[in-house]
């Protein structure tokens, strides 16, 4: 496949290897943001069908329906392939090794990125790439917070909007929109399977158990050098940790203000009690650690959560990471009566987690009830 450079509003004179840092295009509109393929701007070498587009529009209705996304950047993507000889078919460069072609979506909420993240993943998985993949991102976007994890997860990245001219790719997979992966799409279809560690599966086979979820989280955590053990030993003894995730403020694109909306009113008075109750819990080491995420490198992110016995928090982003999480964490969410929606219900199903939820009439928790149901489970654990 060859892919020329899309016309979008971006600036073209940052590095080709890196995009444009998020401060640097604040206000910028998403018309600008966003690629627009002309036909043509990517070509495959074929037979029979010289000229002509490779997928037609009737095809596309079937997978990717106009009017479902404002403007669906991967149908735009896609129906601009054509077909070409090889007279036609000329490059700049060559790119040998197999590649993902990435867009991404809300690529600064943490919750969205890792479903593109999982996406990646898993298109290298069934696709049979070679471990952590090259990755072209043909979305417009600009660089943000998170890329740091792309590049550990992947073995490169790069920005097609600053290639200055065609491109060709031995070998190519477009990896689905982040709103087509079973992550987003389990929010509002029956994806009716459970998860499992690989090494359970691999001794007790069901075809109703997922372990791709659990070996994405492997990945993400091997990936900042953190081991894997795949036998889902226990917490240590001597202790627990008790992480609560807090919601911060962020800059989620160019247009985003850079506040959050509360999900939890009085978040940090339910934080002050948990805090006084684990300094006082007699029966046990119990460790309440503060998830400020919003600012934490992301390695310090992954420690947390990999050594957190119990995750705790408000129906949030944050919760994305138990994603990596390990096989005996337990999750209690806290659920606003506006946000009951069953993201993390979800990923702690197919990963087979233990989960717990606290659902308010409003947005304001007791705090003796957050500590009654959290007490309840470190009971459960022998604490």
């Amino acid at each position: 496949m060859r892919g020329r450079k899309s016309a979008n509003g971006a600036r073209e004179d940052t590095d080709v290897q890196r995009g444009e840092m998020i401060e640097e295009v604040i206000g910028r509109t998403e018309d600008k943001e966003l690629p627009e393929f002309q036909n043509g701007a990517f070509e495959v070498l074929g037979v029979g069908r010289k000229g002509k587009n490779l997928i037609q529009g009737d095809f596309l209705d079937n997978y990717v329906p106009e009017g479902e996304i404002k403007r669906h950047t991967m149908r735009e993507l896609i129906g601009s392939i054509r077909v070409v000889d090889d007279k036609e078919f000329h490059c700049d460069q060559w790119i040998e090794e197999p590649t993902l072609l990435v867009t991404r979506f809300e690529y600064a909420n943490l919750f969205h990125t890792v479903t593109d993240w999982f996406s990646a993943y898993v298109s290298s998985r069934v696709t049979e790439l070679p471990y952590r993949p090259h990755l072209v991102f043909v979305d417009g976007h600009c660089r943000a917070p998170l890329e740091e994890t792309w590049t550990a997860l992947f073995s490169s990245l790069r920005y097609a909007k600053n290639f200055s001219g065609p491109v060709c790719f031995r070998h190519v997979v477009l990896a689905p929109l982040g709103y087509e992966t079973a992550l987003f799409k389990g929010l509002s279809e029956d994806i009716n399977c459970e998860g499992a560690s690989a090494r359970d599966l691999w001794q007790n086979p069901n075809d109703k158990k997922t372990a791709r979820l659990s070996e994405f989280g492997e990945m993400i955590r091997t990936a900042f050098g953190f081991s894997v053990n795949r036998h889902g030993g226990e917490k240590p003894v001597s202790g627990h940790n008790v992480l609560f995730v807090r919601r911060q403020n962020y800059l989620a694109h160019p247009r985003h203000g850079g506040k959050v909306e509360s999900r939890l009113s009085n978040e940090q008075e339910v934080f002050d009690s948990l805090q006084s109750w684990a300094s006082n819990h007699l029966e046990c080491k119990v460790n309440l650690v503060n998830g400020l995420f919003a600012h934490m490198p992301m390695k310090e992110q992954i420690r947390a959560i990999q050594e957190a016995s119990v995750i705790i928090g408000a129906h949030g982003a944050g919760l994305t990471h138990i994603v990596s999480a390990t096989p005996k964490t337990i999750i209690l969410e806290i659920i606003s009566r506006q946000f009951r929606r069953p993201h993390f219900q979800l990923i702690a199903q197919w990963k087979g987690l233990e989960y717990h939820a606290i659902n308010l009439n409003g947005s304001y928790a007791s705090p003796a009830v957050v500590i009654e149901r959290l007490d309840r489970i470190m009971k459960s654990l022998g604490c």
